[in-house]
């Protein structure tokens, strides 16, 4: 780790690289230097898969060494730097100010980007940190103060002499969050039409995946039917299925991590309970029986057996590409949670009850499915006009 051996600024570095056959990282890069008061020469090493990454970790040092920075922050990822380095960062703060960057330094940055070198966080990077905050639907001013905090650290790796330039100064996510605020107030219009565009999604996205692998069609189908995210859809084990009263528990969500994709508990932290509908019961029966019905066996993988995830579904799919075609666009995964929840409205699921299966912590998020549709605007023109012309209304006219 970064924190066992502390180098002198501006040391003279000796280097070599090593193959170790028969590993998995069979180069071992490693740098030595004379440290100035004790005389002794401590060493650092690292090994990798590939020759080149061997040489460009040793170059990455000995050029850090050389500017007079810590050669050992040259690889430090985000997480360990800005621990490091956090005090200089948030310098001048005060501890109201302090308080909230913190907090989005642990609860959204770290999470994210915390275990990329510092010279890795580019502003894609950043921008799609920025965009999964806002589509995890967090307030402007959370978002605001997480950004905040990565810039300053990033500052700091600047003065460093780490990076030429800082890559968290991200422009347009005011628009980009108005953007998304404005699809949260009408998620209905980010709806499929109905369960004949849902089965040709689905299948159109087997074929675009040389048609080998069905279970992406049956994500699809699941995911839209139960109003859930794909993240839950790859969290449901086998033991989550009630086949009896055909329900699913959703109790745990597949996400991104530092050390790379695990199970946590689901968004609202709270496990709900979603119907499965006749139409994909079949589906589930093959699922879980693929499963040899063990408890603990996951309902859906990928292909290998391995978790999937927006991303992984998008990529092996070519989602975007399938969509466009299809003329939905604008259609997202997460649009198939929205889909699923628009559908139950318009099925006159009641409010309440929809707010439980959707997990929402606020009855306002729910209500905005209940939109009207053109239909609903004119049955309700009719009904008042009924209503009006009732004998009794008229009579009540009268008097």
């Amino acid at each position: 780790m970064a924190g066992e051996v502390a180098l002198p600024i501006g040391v003279s570095l000796s280097s070599d690289i090593e193959y170790r056959a028969g590993r998995a990282k069979p180069y071992k890069a490693r740098v030595r230097w004379i440290d100035p008061v004790t005389k002794k020469r401590p060493s650092k090493s690292e090994s990798f898969a590939e020759e080149d990454d061997a040489r460009g970790w040793v170059q990455r040092i000995e050029r850090a060494a050389a500017q007079g920075v810590d050669p050992l922050t040259a690889t430090m990822s985000l997480s360990e730097y800005g621990d490091a380095n956090m005090p200089l960062a948030l310098r001048g703060l005060e501890a109201k100010t302090t308080d909230p960057y913190m907090a989005g330094w642990r609860k959204r940055v770290v999470p994210s980007l915390g275990h990329l070198p510092v010279s890795m966080i580019t502003n894609g990077a950043v921008d799609r940190a920025v965009h999964a905050w806002i589509a995890d639907e967090c307030s402007r001013s959370t978002v605001k103060n997480s950004i905040a905090v990565l810039v300053r650290v990033m500052e700091q790796a600047v003065r460093d002499e780490l990076i030429d330039r800082n890559p968290a100064r991200v422009t347009g996510w005011q628009q980009e969050y108005k953007r998304a605020e404005d699809e949260l107030d009408d998620p209905r219009s980010l709806a499929l039409p109905d369960w004949f565009a849902l089965t040709t999604l689905a299948d159109a996205l087997v074929e675009r995946s040389s048609g080998e692998y069905r279970g992406w069609g049956e994500v699809v189908l699941f995911a839209a039917s139960t109003a859930a995210r794909i993240g839950e859809v790859s969290g449901c084990r086998v033991r989550d299925i009630d086949t009896t009263e055909w329900t699913w528990t959703v109790r745990r969500q597949t996400t991104p991590s530092p050390g790379g994709l695990v199970d946590k508990g689901t968004k609202g932290k709270r496990a709900r309970t979603v119907p499965l509908i006749e139409d994909i019961r079949e589906l589930v029966e093959r699922r879980i029986a693929l499963a040899d019905r063990d408890p603990d066996g996951r309902l859906f993988t990928g292909p290998r057996g391995g978790r999937i995830t927006t991303a992984v579904l998008r990529d092996a799919t070519s989602w975007d590409e399938v969509v466009s075609k299809l003329g939905y666009e604008h259609l997202r995964r997460h649009d198939l949670r929205h889909t699923g929840l628009t559908w139950m409205a318009d099925a006159g699921v009641p409010v309440h009850h929809l707010r439980k299966i959707a997990g929402h912590g606020s009855l306002t998020t729910t209500q905005r499915y209940l939109h009207p549709g053109r239909q609903s605007v004119v049955d309700a023109g009719e009904l008042l006009t009924k209503h009006l012309r009732s004998p009794r209304r008229s009579h009540l006219h009268a008097v």
